[in-house]
This record gives C-alpha cells, structure tokens and sequence, in this order.
C-alpha cells in the first residue's frame, strides 16, 4: 500500500468511524509528535480490505501486558503504541527497533472485558479463555472512550469464546486450572505490595514490567505453570 493510498484510506475510515479517537494522524502515521511515526508501517496497512475501527487508543511508554500487566512490552525510542479496536477484533501494535509488534485479540475470542483508570495511565483489559491482556493507553485518555470502547467489544462477545490459537505468551499463571488472583484464591496477592502501589498510580514511565514464576507464589511455593 503506498503512502498516498494509505492516507485515503485513513481519511475514509476516519470519516466512517463512530468516534473521534479514529483520527487520520494516527491512522495514516502521521502524527507531528511522531515525525517517524508510531510504528514502522501505518496503523491503517494492518487492517482488512473491509474492516471498520470504531475506536483507538494510544501509548507512548508501555505496549501490552501479556498475561499480566507486569509482562508489559514497551516500544522503542521514538515509536508509540497504538490499540486498534474494530469490528472484527481488538489490534495491539507497538512500534519496535526494526519493526511492529502484533497482538490481535478475536472478539469472538473474548469471555470477559473491562478497563482500569489510574492517576497516570490507564488499561484496556480482555480476557480470553486462558489469556490475559492488558492494552496501555495514555494518561489523557478520557474515561468514556474506555467506556465506549469497553461496551462495544462487550456487545460483540459470544457465550462461547473461542481461544486464541495465537502463541503471544498471554497465558494467565494458574493454580489448579484457575488463574492466580486474590477473587479466585483469597488471601493469595497476585501482586507484591510495591506493584500494588504501582497499579493505584498506574505510572506511566517506562520500565520493566516483566515477572518471573518464582515471584507468583502459593504457601511459600512457586506456581506450576505445567497446567497452562
């Protein structure tokens, strides 16, 4: 797709969006805070000759917890991330050193989704059978557009989610086939007291969110991720 048919793309399916978020900057990569672009190719070549966003959110620091919000990816310097949510699915894309990174979640894939609002950022949270992942946005993003966003996909869910065929490494950490949380295991914190603290700010700088098993533990043992 060259740039030019990628810009009229852009400006059509903008047009044709039900909400704002759906820009033609941010679609055709052409945002002046980003003279490279958010990405290495824009968000608009990604989509499907017939596939309509309905709403985008954005990122400058953190890309996707895979799994948990602590196995989140970060884009590379001068680069961005750009949660793509349409009618067919919801699209991660986190401009990388030499490329994009590709996270796409079904809608029809999708048992549970939800959003998170915290002092200097916010997730766009879905789960799919035996997946997690959590979609950063910017700090700026309104709570309605979350709302909005979160409604739709809601609406365009089935009673039977299918799972993501995807190897993305968005497997949740389980204890005796459930997911480790503190609804599902009481008395068990899915998060240390520092990342507890981290996740009422929701800081918005770049870090390393990653988590080993040994940090996931039950009665003083780590958590077999054998029956993921």
């Amino acid at each position: 797709m060259t740039d030019r048919t990628a810009l009229d793309r852009a400006v059509t399916l903008a047009e044709m969006a039900p909400h704002p978020s759906v820009s033609v900057g941010v679609l055709a990569g052409r945002e002046e805070s980003f003279p490279d672009g958010r990405l290495h190719d824009p968000p608009v070549t990604y989509l499907d000759g017939t596939e309509a966003p309905a709403y985008v959110l954005t990122n400058r620091k953190r890309g996707v917890g895979l799994g948990t919000k602590r196995n989140t990816t970060s884009p590379a310097a001068g680069r961005g991330t750009v949660v793509v949510v349409t009618d067919r699915r919801t699209l991660c894309l986190v401009g990388g050193k030499a490329d994009d990174t590709l996270v796409e979640v079904p809608h029809e894939s999708v048992a549970d989704v939800s959003y998170r609002t915290g002092l200097l950022a916010n997730r766009f949270v879905l789960r799919a059978p035996h997946k997690q992942y959590h979609c950063w946005a910017s700090r700026g993003t309104d709570e309605s557009l979350l709302a909005d966003a979160t409604e739709y996909v809601a609406q365009r869910t089935v009673d039977s989610p299918e799972e993501v065929e995807a190897d993305d490494g968005a497997s949740q950490l389980t204890y005796r086939g459930q997911p480790i949380s503190r609804e599902n295991h009481p008395g068990i914190p899915d998060e240390s007291p520092e990342q507890r603290s981290e996740t009422e700010s929701e800081s918005d700088g770049s870090g390393d969110y990653g988590a080993s098993d040994s940090e996931i533990q039950y009665r003083g043992l780590p958590v077999d991720r054998s029956s993921e």
